[in-house]
């Protein structure tokens, strides 16, 4: 791979060279043939690209480590950094990462290794949502090894190679600003302008221009995550990209049962980052980004911003929703947003499976199709309230155009906890299969799939024992 170096080299005190600790006995667990082509690279993976993602090189350039700060869970760390990776450089425009090659500057303490649960997931997450069409960092590749690695029992370590157009997160400009640095956080500003804004450039106030573009990005991917049932479970501010893309997958989970109030994270005593409580957590980030830029940063121009971000939001929300409804994004907003929230409180009630009733939904015709909706939502006043308002809108567009969107808008294959599980389990016992099976087929996450039906059925009772935490 010839990487070139990019923001480590023009940017001055944000990262500093790391030596990778390579994984021993080093195997392909999953490889995306989608993304080589976009990184110009052979479509099968090589031996020679399985020692450079080990971090075994060769490398034109040093390996390197960056720094940020962070506020984790309320409270600020006033240095983080890059604890269990290293930064390999930048080919065709995007930066790779390896994400679990050992120990830096930065690790606390820590082993800087990643384990085979963590690293699969992340593969197959990213992956995932970027076919949903959620912005979200992407995944070259995973590895598998027979390093010994603890956390609560003895695991295999593995290797996400993670691949980003930048891994500039809220934390690094926090960083700068709260260690009073300010030459170096004006010298990243410019940067970032000049190499992932430069339309923002032709503004009067360039800085405000780009945090506005901040502010309605981040609106736009948590407004996705809400409308596809997906929870985070760590929005600490130095997991916030400032490219608005889903950003250090750690405990995250689809939800099954339709409950609002999920919390994926069973460290999160105090469900912080709970599924309803994204739109908030992301706002409360954004101030913490606009903290960090208050000197480059009009008081009232950073207050309209920062306003901006419920509208944009709902407004996306409002347009995901609609879609997989079958119904036209306009009108009044109230409205709307009522149908929206009253289905998903009807589905709350019913403890139905937030992914197969939407789907289940987007088969039927609900102007005749009375019995069948109301096994899913049952028979009560608000639900009869509910449909005579949906078909009023579904009045409104024609049948055959409303039945391909609500189609290509409903997901029959969603990355399950249960079924990320079953790939892991297979992987640490040597077989990859599953893996790349599920991989291939969250590719094409609105197809049919029929040979493997269970990627579309309600998850299995044992399901709800799995937990999750950090180190997932």
């Amino acid at each position: 791979m010839n990487l070139s170096a990019g923001i480590n080299q023009a940017v001055a005190g944000l990262a500093q060279p790391v030596e990778p600790s390579p994984l021993r006995e080093p195997v392909w667990l999953g490889w995306s043939e989608e993304m080589a082509h976009t990184l110009g690279l052979p479509a099968t993976a090589t031996a020679a690209l399985l020692k450079q993602c080990n971090g075994e090189g060769p490398f034109r350039l040093a390996p390197m480590a960056q720094v940020y700060s962070g506020h984790q869970f309320g409270g600020y760390t006033p240095r983080l950094g890059d604890g269990r990776g290293c930064h390999l450089g930048e080919l065709h425009g995007y930066e790779l990462f390896l994400k679990g090659s050992g120990p830096t500057p930065y690790s606390r303490g820590g082993d800087g290794r990643a384990v085979v649960r963590s690293a699969v997931r992340e593969f197959l997450a990213s992956e995932a949502l970027h076919h949903l069409g959620v912005a979200t960092t992407r995944a070259l590749a995973v590895l598998g090894s027979d390093t010994p690695v603890w956390r609560e029992q003895q695991e295999r370590g593995a290797i996400t190679v993670r691949v980003s157009r930048s891994h500039l997160r809220f934390g690094h400009f926090e960083y700068f600003k709260h260690s009073d640095q300010p030459k170096v956080l004006s010298a990243l500003i410019d940067y970032t302008l000049e190499r992932y804004f430069p339309d923002c450039l032709s503004d009067a106030k360039p800085v405000q221009a780009w945090f506005f573009e901040v502010v309605s990005r981040t609106a736009e991917t948590i407004a996705d995550w809400q409308a596809l049932g997906f929870a985070h479970g760590v929005l600490n501010s130095d997991n916030m990209s400032i490219l608005g893309e889903t950003f250090d997958y750690g405990p995250f989970a689809f939800m099954d049962r339709c409950d609002p109030g999920l919390v994926c994270n069973h460290s999160d005593h105090h469900g912080r980052y709970a599924f309803d409580q994204q739109p908030a957590i992301g706002w409360w980030n954004l101030q913490r980004l606009a903290l960090a830029l208050s000197d480059h940063l009009d008081a009232e121009m950073m207050a309209a911003a920062l306003s901006h971000y419920q509208q944009q939001l709902v407004a996306r929300y409002l347009w995901r929703m609609e879609a997989r409804l079958g119904v036209v994004s306009e009108g009044e907003i109230q409205p709307r947003l009522d149908l929206v929230a009253d289905l998903v409180e009807m589905m709350r009630r019913q403890q139905v499976d937030f992914h197969l009733c939407l789907r289940s939904l987007c088969r039927l015709d609900p102007t005749q199709d009375d019995n069948a909706l109301g096994q899913w939502l049952g028979r009560d006043s608000q639900w009869s309230d509910w449909l005579r308002r949906y078909r009023d809108r579904l009045a409104l567009t024609e049948l055959q155009p409303w039945q391909r969107q609500r189609a290509q808008a409903n997901p029959n294959v969603i990355l399950r906890t249960h079924l990320a599980q079953q790939a892991i389990e297979a992987a640490e016992n040597g077989d990859a299969a599953p893996l790349n099976q599920l991989h291939q087929a969250l590719r094409h996450p609105y197809d049919e799939h029929p040979d493997h039906p269970h990627y579309t059925e309600a998850p299995p009772s044992w399901a709800q024992s799995i937990t999750l935490s950090c180190s997932s």
